[in-house]
């Protein structure tokens, strides 16, 4: 059976001491909602992402950062790397989010080497790809979700895809307040499993979960959800909100 996930990316949001707050806050709400066979995850800034660790320890809220670079060491400024992370207690990190590829320019390549770096570390990947309005106006969105998950990971031996979580986010849904219908999430859902399998083992494709991200709340999380092909979401604002997130966290 595939683990059923629910990640909150809080982006540049919450300061130390908000920070502090809300993982309090969750850590609550968390203590009250049947938790079978379902991941929670949060992914703070890297500043305050020890705080989150230790106050998350011993809670079924788990941690996870929000990006890293693919080089153990070096003259690299502002960067933060996989042991850094690790030496934190962070054993998850989200790597290719289309704001990551768009304003920072991160290509397929550059993130082939950080799912490699993560992977050489023993740390999970949530793996982030997705098209954009232009894409799927033109009927090009399969090609665009192909081209990328193919670039950055089919290179990897099937034994890593036991660390691998995808999670599709069109990204004209991403913020925007649009969602795509849980219909077309489904479709692009299976076509990413039937991909996989092409490529490993049925096995490897039925055991990997897949998140949906792109403006998921309270409202639309629990149909998105039920669809076969959707193991959980990647959501961004409503993270950052006790009630809606914990809302999120019970429709699955």
């Amino acid at each position: 059976m595939r683990t059923k996930i629910v990640a909150g990316n809080w982006k540049m949001n919450k300061t130390y001491q908000e920070t502090k707050a809300l993982v309090k806050e969750l850590k609550h709400a968390v203590k009250e909602i049947s938790l079978d066979n379902t991941r929670v995850i949060i992914a703070p800034t890297f500043v305050n992402l020890q705080k989150a660790s230790k106050m998350t320890k011993s809670s079924a809220i788990e941690v996870a950062a929000q990006n890293m670079h693919q080089e153990a060491n070096g003259a690299y400024t502002g960067e933060i790397s996989a042991q850094m992370l690790k030496s934190v207690y962070v054993d998850t990190v989200i790597l290719g989010h289309s704001e990551r590829r768009e304003y920072f320019g991160e290509s397929d390549e550059l993130l082939a080497s950080k799912v490699d770096a993560a992977l050489a570390n023993d740390l999970e990947v949530i793996f982030c790809f997705g098209e954009v309005l232009e894409d799927r106006k033109s009927g090009n969105h399969f090609k665009v979700v192909e081209s990328q998950i193919k670039n950055a990971l089919f290179h990897l031996e099937s034994g890593a895809w036991s660390k691998i979580i995808l999670a599709y986010e069109p990204v004209w849904a991403i913020g925007t307040g649009e969602t795509a219908t849980p219909d077309q999430a489904q479709e692009m859902h299976a076509f990413i499993r039937e991909l996989v399998a092409e490529r490993y083992l049925s096995d490897v494709s039925e055991e990997v979960s897949i998140l949906y991200g792109g403006s998921v709340k309270p409202g639309n999380a629990e149909e998105i959800f039920s669809k076969n092909d959707v193991d959980g979401g990647l959501i961004g604002g409503a993270a950052l909100n006790v009630d809606d997130f914990s809302a999120i966290i019970k429709a699955i």
